[in-house]
């Protein structure tokens, strides 16, 4: 197990490290479940038709249907965002971003990396899709932890620590604005009931905490009560974990750090296991001719892959180096202006959330793969952009990143 929350600064590195660790093996496992399922897809017609196979929990009333795709992205995903919140209470409160100095720049420049690919986004399909296509508009703004820290790993010879640090406080802080994005756009259908039930729940929670309710497992039966509101209520149900998951404390209590011991656990059956498990059930593409037209003639696609390319370039690599210009925050010392026109481009890997929203923002099936495709290739281009860049400036220096 780490250390417990809240101690010096070299335990706080100790946590983001062994963060960064795992979500560079989950990069790994990402990739292989996507070249996994975009074969399956390709080489028979099983793909479709067993994600969409309909799997019932529960008894009579007190029972919910789903097909496996939507229990995957409904149900597992919890898990992941449970996760999420926890690295983002951590970080907020102890973390990168409770120093609200340091915070500022990758803070702002994960905003602009929002902002921006948002835009370009919206400006395309309004200018040339049709009904719906700007329905899509936050799919190129979100930035896929597991791949763009594991990207970095790869390059490490090329790039000093501090970078790695810097763009995992850009992917949370970016984590954060999808988060709330998701709740805030893409629920529907909202039953005041429901929420009410989910809010009792959460506040069960609140009151159970500041009572001392130590074990883990007591909480655990509230924690699905929150999720079967959540998702009857309209609010997706990827919400209730994000919900559970702040509430969680940060700070060691009687001792023991609640926070730390649950991302210990939990971080890596969500890396190693719910996400490559999302991507299988959810990267599948069946690629052909046609599809391949459909794609390129669709303003959605290059949307996407504008947004993702050139929305996140600029949009986090001109914040933060106009913040720097300004004096508004600073840089560590080892890292140069292109160090973070590298990250910038790395950061327009958007995978995981990319083709998350993509389920949330599309019904029809067309749509969906020709959204897919473009994250598919932005997030290539991105990478393959970042990696020149990064590895141009490693070889150009005696000591890469240090001036």
């Amino acid at each position: 197990m780490t250390e417990p929350v809240g101690g010096s600064v070299r335990q706080r590195l100790g946590a983001a490290a062994e963060f960064v660790r795992d979500e560079t093996v989950g990069g790994v496992l990402l990739l292989a479940a996507t070249i996994a399922a975009l074969t399956w897809a390709n080489v028979g017609d099983s793909y479709a038709s067993v994600w969409s196979a309909e799997l019932t929990l529960g008894i009579g009333a007190a029972s919910i249907t789903e097909d496996l795709q939507h229990w995957i992205n409904d149900g597992l995903m919890v898990l992941f965002f449970f996760v999420v919140a926890l690295e983002v209470k951590r970080e907020l409160v102890v973390g990168q971003l409770a120093d609200r100095r340091a915070a500022v720049v990758p803070v702002l420049g994960a905003f602009g990396g929002v902002a921006l690919p948002a835009m370009i986004f919206l400006s395309i399909t309004l200018t040339f899709g049709g009904p719906g296509d700007a329905r899509g508009w936050a799919i190129p703004a979100a930035t896929d932890i597991a791949f763009a820290v594991g990207m970095l790993a790869l390059l490490s010879r090329w790039v000093p620590p501090t970078l790695k640090l810097l763009l995992l406080t850009v992917a949370v802080v970016d984590d954060i604005v999808a988060i709330a994005i998701i709740a805030l756009f893409y629920s529907s259908g909202l039953s005041p009931s429901w929420l009410s039930a989910a809010a009792v729940g959460l506040a069960t929670i609140a009151a159970m905490r500041t009572a001392g309710v130590r074990p883990i497992a007591a909480y655990v039966p509230i924690g699905i009560a929150v999720w079967i509101a959540m998702l009857e209520s309209g609010v997706h149900a990827t919400i209730a974990g994000v919900t559970v998951g702040l509430l969680t404390p940060a700070r060691p209590i009687a001792g023991r750090a609640v926070l730390e011991l649950l991302e210990h656990r939990l971080h890596p059956l969500t890396i190693g296991l719910v996400v490559p498990l999302f991507a299988l059930a959810n990267a599948g593409l069946a690629i052909d001719g046609e599809m391949l037209s459909q794609a390129a003639s669709s303003p959605v696609t290059w949307a996407i892959v504008a947004g993702l390319v050139v929305g996140k370039l600029i949009g986090i690599a001109g914040t933060i180096l106009l913040l720097a210009r300004l004096r508004i925050g600073t840089l560590p010392a080892s890292v140069r202006a292109m160090h973070i026109w590298g990250i910038a481009a790395v950061a327009g890997i958007g995978f995981t959330v990319s083709l998350f929203i993509t389920q949330l923002a599309y019904e029809d099936p067309a749509a969906v793969d020709v959204a897919k495709l473009g994250v598919f290739a932005g997030s290539i281009a991105s990478a393959a952009i970042g990696t020149a860049i990064l590895v141009g400036i490693g070889r150009g220096s005696r000591h890469p990143g240090v001036e």
